[in-house]
């Protein structure tokens, strides 16, 4: 199942001149790399707003509320970039959004990362910027991250780990689902559900399995909340190595010794940041398809995303 992605980014990260000195802050990972697999959404409320070049704003934490002023000439600025952030929440709305990518920093986009000043001019904490903020409330669920901590390469595979995932049941939510359909995408999703979140995978469980016979449109409901916020979890080298273990099993009792031996060696070299984690997991596949556990094989959590962003064949991904 092919999923394209809709990622609204904070225009400047694309290369548009919108910043407030009328450059750009270009990021190659999403022109060059994540473009080949989504579509784009700009966005920049502070050019909407007070155009292109401007004076900087800053978020400042007066004794009366958090203001946003200019740094020009400190003119409270808070309602006229508050509107222009609400019209350009509106303008991304229009598009079937799968995420959103934020310029770190910045007083209106900053996710968490937005300095936060007292009046007299000293910083005091970080928070997140006016339009970053409005974000959050209008799409809980949705993907959200900074170009600044997709350089980490644990968070980058992991945010488009959760991407693709959320991709994929919005596919499978357009697509007329069933019962059967949902039990058919929670199989498909089970080992990726266990290396986010253990818990969640078996409150996911327990809703397929419907035991109280609830009506589909209120199961679906309750499934799309866990399941979104679940692929929003971080992974760990620790719950991935027993995701892996756990897929050996399907295949142990068709391997030879020295298979099985080679297998465990590399998920113990995985687990203690000798190998990436693409080598035990390219390892499970050939088995699989050797070995014909097509149950193996219809797992997601073998290619999450499209192989050519190559994103597990770090070591520093895992954590």
């Amino acid at each position: 199942m092919k999923v394209v992605l809709n990622i609204a980014v904070s225009g400047c990260l694309l290369g548009q001149k919108i910043r407030f000195d009328g450059g750009h802050k270009q990021d190659r990972f999403i022109t060059d790399e994540l473009a080949r697999f989504a579509t784009f959404t700009s966005f920049c409320p502070e050019h909407l707003t007070f155009g292109t070049p401007r004076p900087s704003v800053r978020v400042v934490r007066r004794k009366d509320g958090t203001v946003i002023e200019s740094n020009k000439s400190g003119a409270d600025v808070t309602k006229m970039l508050t509107e222009g952030s609400q019209q350009e929440l509106s303008s991304i709305s229009q598009h079937p959004l799968g995420g959103i990518i934020f310029k770190s920093n910045s007083p209106s986009c900053g996710l968490g990362s937005a300095k936060a000043y007292l009046p007299n001019g000293f910083a005091e904490g970080k928070t997140d910027g006016v339009f970053a903020r409005l974000c959050r409330e209008k799409f809980p669920l949705l993907p959200m991250e900074e170009e600044g901590r997709l350089n980490d390469p644990w968070l980058r595979e992991n945010f488009v780990m959760q991407l693709f995932a959320y991709g994929a049941f919005e596919q499978f939510k357009g697509s007329g689902p069933s019962m059967k359909k949902l039990i058919d995408f929670h199989q498909r999703h089970k080992f990726m559900l266990q290396a986010k979140d253990e818990r969640a995978y078996r409150m996911l469980g327990n809703i397929v399995g419907n035991r109280t016979q609830q009506e589909f449109t209120q199961l679906l409901a309750r499934y799309e909340t866990i399941f979104k916020t679940a692929i929003a979890r971080k992974s760990s080298i620790g719950k991935t190595r027993n995701v892996l273990e756990h897929m050996a099993g399907f295949v142990k009792n068709n391997l030879t010794p020295v298979e099985k031996e080679m297998l465990h060696e590399q998920i113990r070299d995985y687990a203690a940041t000798i190998i990436p984690l693409i080598v035990p997991l390219s390892t499970l596949e050939i088995f699989a398809r050797k070995y014909e556990a097509d149950y193996l094989l219809s797992q997601a959590f073998l290619r999450p995303y499209p192989k050519e962003l190559a994103l597990r064949s770090d070591i520093r991904s895992g954590k």
